[in-house]
């Protein structure tokens, strides 16, 4: 077998353990859930991760204060790291794993919902920003891999996908959150 059919495999076989897995579909429900009572009441809903993982925290944030599937009024969602001066700054002064525990502070309401991507569950910089939501009464959703890491410790709800391999898990990632996305649109503005 060659390398492309090898990963679609591999990639599809995380996938059909997670249909398998009525628990892990559950907690994608209480998400889908979690965000909207967050929405609904004029809350925020934040997205942060690191590499990859930033790059699927902007994707995804992207897709409820923009549009998923159809025209709609703009959601309430940003992702943390998408101010380099202030990223940068707090990184330089502080330390990077402050970076997304400072905004959390300075932004961060009861009510509203920090969603942290990483695929160990261990990114001292998001462990740090779950801690500091949970001092302030944010909601926190945690996407990682199977093991959870710190974050699961810390994580109002936590969607281990069923896979140790980074890209495997980060592929998971975005389906989940896409379906989020894709629920949360039509329960706020009807279907498309």
């Amino acid at each position: 077998m060659n390398i492309i059919s090898r990963r679609l495999k591999e990639s599809i076989a995380v996938k059909q353990l997670i249909i398998e897995d009525v628990e892990l579909q559950k907690k994608i429900e209480s998400s889908i859930d979690t965000i909207l009572e967050c929405l609904r009441n004029g809350g925020s809903v934040y997205f942060c991760g690191n590499g990859g993982s930033a790059a699927d925290a902007q994707h995804l944030a992207a897709e409820l204060s923009g549009r998923f599937y159809f025209d709609r009024q703009p959601l309430s969602a940003d992702a943390l790291h998408c101010n380099t001066s202030f990223l940068t700054a707090v990184a330089n002064d502080y330390s990077f794993n402050m970076v997304y525990s400072r905004l959390i502070s300075g932004i961060g309401r009861a009510g509203d919902v920090l969603v942290g991507l990483s695929t160990s569950g261990n990114s001292e910089n998001i462990v740090k920003a779950f801690e500091k939501s949970k001092e302030l009464g944010l909601k926190t959703i945690a996407f990682t891999g199977e093991s959870g890491g710190k974050l699961k410790q810390l994580a109002d709800i936590t969607i281990n996908v069923p896979s140790s391999d980074t890209p495997r898990i980060q592929e998971s990632h975005i389906t989940i959150g896409h379906i989020i996305c894709e629920v949360i649109e039509e329960k706020m503005f009807g279907k498309k």
